[in-house]
């Protein structure tokens, strides 16, 4: 009672501190003086450390095994956006004091400002979601107030920085001179360390070899994953940063679990692999959820690692494959499959000349290739599909009973955006299927430009408010690499080809 007392204080004292102040108003990137900023994230950060406090003092020794997950995920999403808000923290105070820190972001302010407290928004609500299915109304009930109370202090804080557009840079494109893995190992010279099933790399277990990696390094930390199945969870902390995991390839290198919501797991947690340290990068290897279409969420992939990417990696599932859950992530000619909500999350995501495939799942199910989990309309998130191959499995072509769709709007203000993609047939004419009735139909962003094949005639799609039928490039550009994830800013630092805008 004590501490839900002195935060109740302390998010007064922030809400009256928002009235005048002597100090200049930052119009670059914020619409409030910077040092009434800087002591609005600091009293958000006292709040955090408060409720993750009274979480811990739960413990995590239940008789049900859901409810001890559930207390789990939420002490360390309450540690991520306690770090999110540092990192909001540190770049401010270095710009009002003139300094320069690249070191956490893009650089450009407004940006990695916004995209850092929507991801610290966004891990209340997941927090909240992991009590679904357990027997805790008391402990929920317990919490649920000085989350809401976060959530209220961050918001007001994303609402005090402009959303403007980056300076204009170039558009180009990246196309590195790729190495194999063999080449990496032997010939560049840059690898740190090998992991082997047979016993000839430096580990045989994947984390064995994260946890040999530097905290905090600015350089990029290579494994080499040789080929063979990885029976195994994989967790890369926040303080991992630069981590780049290469394969033998997506059919060769496999690492491969089964946890899911129906075996006792939230869905958070059923991850089999998961990254939160920024800069994260996976090339030719493969994530896998083999639980199956019976057991419900079953996560693959999930990452809140910030100026993160996946290329020419595999990502297989049934339901919640791929859990893009915050941050600027970009996956690149990556093959992604699924059912039920397969690619969903809260991230600011663009997927490029992917390739995309609904799966069967189980019978009369409804497939949604995505769940995008916008919840305020000043977020940055959302999904952006370009040059890909969104199709499903010849089974569903014959099968009359699973029907198969664009996506549906998992929160208020869902935004996915499809593009010069081909769409083959199975999926449903009117592409995109509701949530629970007519939540966020009127409030989603749900856009297609210059689509191709079967699937993408427009003639019976939805008729949804939030639908839009894109015809201006200057509308569609909004979603691009450059745009929407400021990939000019990032991505050739990490050699990965792609294309800036909306030209290949």
């Amino acid at each position: 009672m004590v501490a839900s007392s002195n935060l109740l204080l302390l998010l007064l004292v922030v809400f009256c501190s928002c009235g005048g102040s002597s100090d200049t108003v930052d119009s670059q990137f914020l619409n409030v003086p910077v040092s009434q900023f800087i002591d609005s994230i600091k009293f958000t950060i006292d709040a955090v450390e408060q409720v993750a406090s009274i979480v811990s003092g739960f413990g995590t020794n239940f008789g049900e095994f859901r409810l001890s997950n559930a207390i789990a995920d939420c002490i360390d999403l309450l540690d991520l956006t306690a770090e999110e808000l540092s990192w909001t923290l540190s770049v401010s105070s270095d710009h009002n004091s003139n300094q320069d820190n690249n070191n956490n972001g893009t650089g450009y302010l407004s940006s990695d400002l916004r995209t850092w407290l929507t991801g610290a928004l966004a891990n209340q609500d997941t927090c909240i979601d992991g009590f679904d299915g357990t027997n805790s109304f008391i402990i929920k009930s317990a919490i649920a107030g000085g989350l809401n109370q976060i959530s209220s202090l961050i918001l007001q804080s994303l609402q005090q920085v402009h959303d403007t557009p980056p300076p204009t840079s170039p558009s180009r494109q990246w196309n590195p001179a790729w190495f194999s893995a063999r080449e990496l190992q032997t010939g560049w010279g840059s690898v740190d360390a090998v992991v082997a099933k047979d016993g000839s790399g430096d580990y045989d277990k994947i984390m064995d070899a994260i946890a040999s990696a530097p905290l905090l390094s600015t350089r990029r930390f290579v494994i080499y994953v040789k080929k063979g199945v990885y029976k195994e969870y994989v967790e890369i902390n926040k303080h991992q940063w630069n981590i780049m995991i290469v394969g033998d390839g997506m059919d060769a290198s496999i690492i491969s679990g089964n946890r899911s919501f129906k075996g006792g797991y939230t869905t958070f947690r059923s991850a089999t692999f998961s990254v939160n340290g920024k800069g994260f990068i996976a090339r030719d290897i493969t994530f896998e959820n083999t639980a199956g279409a019976e057991m419900e969420q079953a996560v693959a992939f999930r990452s809140d690692s910030d100026l993160s990417v996946l290329y020419r990696c595999g990502i297989k599932g049934f339901q919640d494959t791929l859990y893009a859950h915050s941050s600027r992530q970009f996956y690149r000619e990556c093959r992604i499959s699924g059912t039920v909500d397969f690619i969903f999350g809260d991230g600011t995501v663009v997927f490029q000349s992917c390739q995309i495939v609904a799966r069967k799942g189980k019978p009369n199910q409804k497939n949604a290739i995505t769940a995008q989990g916008r919840k305020h309309p000043c977020n940055t998130t959302g999904f952006s599909i370009q040059f890909s191959n969104i199709s499903v499995e010849t089974e569903l072509l014959v099968d009359n009973h699973t029907q198969t769709y664009l996506g549906r709007p998992w929160r208020l203000y869902s935004r996915t955006m499809i593009m010069q993609s081909y769409i083959g047939p199975g999926i449903r004419a009117e592409g995109w299927l509701e949530w629970k009735g007519d939540l966020g139909l009127n409030t989603l962003w749900y856009g297609e430009y210059m689509n191709y094949g079967e699937g993408a005639g427009v003639g019976n799609r939805v008729k949804w408010p939030g639908f839009h039928l894109v015809k201006d490039p200057s509308h569609a550009r909004n979603f691009t690499v450059a745009e929407f994830i400021l990939g000019d800013y990032w991505l050739p630092d990490t050699d990965i080809k792609y294309t800036a805008g909306l030209s290949v």
